[in-house]
């Protein structure tokens, strides 16, 4: 769409603005300056951050100019929007440590090189470091009111739910002189922010118009959320997070490919660059023929090339393959055949160092039928036996056909993982972890029989 306003509503991507009028005259009139802010609160960024980013990204392909802040100096203080409890505050060398990485990570989504809509990445402590405590009261908390601050939503909940610090009290001052300051420094006049924010980002466009008497915009975007309306971006493991050393590709090929049906199409219109024409062909085929997968399996390959790069995808797209009998295992990196094996629970089992260092059959590994059934394939070892008998077994894509078979050194891949199917569709996986213990077997936990 020509519009990007109109482009941001069909993909949902509009929560609340300021007066929507005035923006899309704006935005069509004119390249804008705007920017969004990520506090270091963790050691990276999740989904949720990237529905923001990639908002970021489509206001710049239409021509406007991002600003990627990060707090340095909020980050030290922590943002009460959403949350129940205090935060715990974390000290200034871990603080530093996370701007750096979230700064790299925010980079990866703009674009640098785009002559006058190239991207800048910036620091809030730059600028609310230096700034002494009088200044600060006198400048920014004198156009406050206390009675208004108290009516954000944020702060009533807090209230509500048995207090809130001073110092978190403050933080919508911070983030308002956040944009006041790249007002004044690069003549930003849009702030993006999750809905959760919307206080925060009004704040800000109200401290302009008393200090500088000019006219600002704010845009919210709803928070990524699933069927039920819970929040998205975790899962029972954590946050599902951007970086690699926080979540693995694999995994994050996985949550995008195990999404319920009908949280596809609002995930493909907020987080897909597809044209809306193919978005919604894929909504088509998603409601027709859901059990094909074809609107996850979209969003998985498109997300992790973009996240991860195309080849880390072709890697996980082999390996989701391989796992279930469409490709070799042998053929997978040791890191991706680590994160499919910790993906699927792989079940440790211990092995002395001197015995794998000279056996070239491992005494004491149990047999398939054992393994099967301590890594969840099938309930007992009796069943493990009977799948075998009846040609449903396999041991890393390789058919078992031996109720008494036991694995040796060389079926083990990259010299400690075995991966175990049951038919189609049910895999476990066993890890080999060397122990110092003197040589007497492997040993596994109590299965049944």
């Amino acid at each position: 769409m020509d519009d990007i306003i109109d482009e941001l509503s069909w993909r949902g991507l509009i929560a609340d603005t300021t007066d929507i009028g005035e923006l899309r005259t704006a935005l069509n009139s004119d390249r804008l300056t705007f920017y969004a802010g990520f506090d270091p609160t963790a050691p990276g960024l999740h989904i949720g951050n990237l529905a923001l980013l990639l908002t970021m990204r489509r206001l710049q392909l239409a021509g406007h100019r991002p600003i990627g802040l990060v707090g340095g100096a909020t980050g030290l203080i922590g943002d009460p929007s959403g949350r129940s409890a205090e935060r715990a505050l974390n000290p200034r060398e871990l603080v530093a440590q996370w701007v750096q990485r979230i700064r790299g990570e925010v980079s990866r989504f703009l674009d640098f090189d785009a002559g006058e809509s190239s991207a800048l990445v910036v620091s809030n402590l730059d600028w609310t470091e230096p700034m002494p405590v009088l200044h600060f009261l006198r400048d920014i908390g004198k156009h406050f009111s206390v009675n208004r601050m108290l009516d954000r939503d944020s702060v009533k909940a807090r209230l509500e739910a048995g207090g809130i610090s001073y110092t978190e009290f403050s933080y919508q001052l911070l983030q308002a002189m956040d944009y006041l300051e790249l007002y004044r420094r690069h003549g930003c006049a849009l702030q993006l922010g999750g809905s959760d924010q919307w206080g925060n980002l009004v704040a800000g466009v109200d401290l302009i118009r008393r200090v500088e008497s000019a006219s600002v915009h704010a845009l919210a975007i709803p928070l990524i959320t699933k069927a039920d309306g819970t929040k998205y971006g975790k899962t029972e493991g954590g946050a599902i997070w951007l970086s690699a050393d926080l979540m693995s590709p694999y995994a994050f090929y996985q949550f995008w490919l195990n999404v319920a049906d009908a949280e596809v199409p609002g995930l493909l219109r907020v987080f897909s660059f597809k044209p809306h024409e193919e978005i919604e062909a894929l909504e088509r085929e998603s409601l027709e023929h859901p059990a094909a997968r074809a609107g996850q399996r979209a969003l998985a390959e498109e997300l992790t090339t973009l996240v991860h790069g195309a080849e880390e995808c072709r890697r996980v797209v082999a390996a989701s393959q391989a796992l279930f009998g469409r490709g070799s295992l042998a053929e997978l990196d040791e890191l991706t055949l680590a994160a499919v094996a910790a993906e699927v629970r792989a079940v440790p089992i211990e092995v002395p160092a001197r015995e794998s260092a000279v056996s070239t059959t491992l005494s004491g590994l149990p047999p398939v039928a054992n393994l099967m059934a301590a890594a969840g394939t099938v309930p007992t070892v009796s069943a493990g036996r009977r799948v075998i008998a009846e040609g449903g077994a396999y041991l890393n894509n390789q058919k078992v056909t031996d109720v008494g078979a036991i694995p040796d050194r060389k079926d083990l891949l990259h010299g400690r993982y075995l991966i175990l199917r049951r038919g189609k569709h049910t895999v476990g996986a066993v890890e080999l972890v060397l122990t110092d213990e003197p040589p007497g077997g492997m040993k596994l936990g109590p299965t049944k029989l």
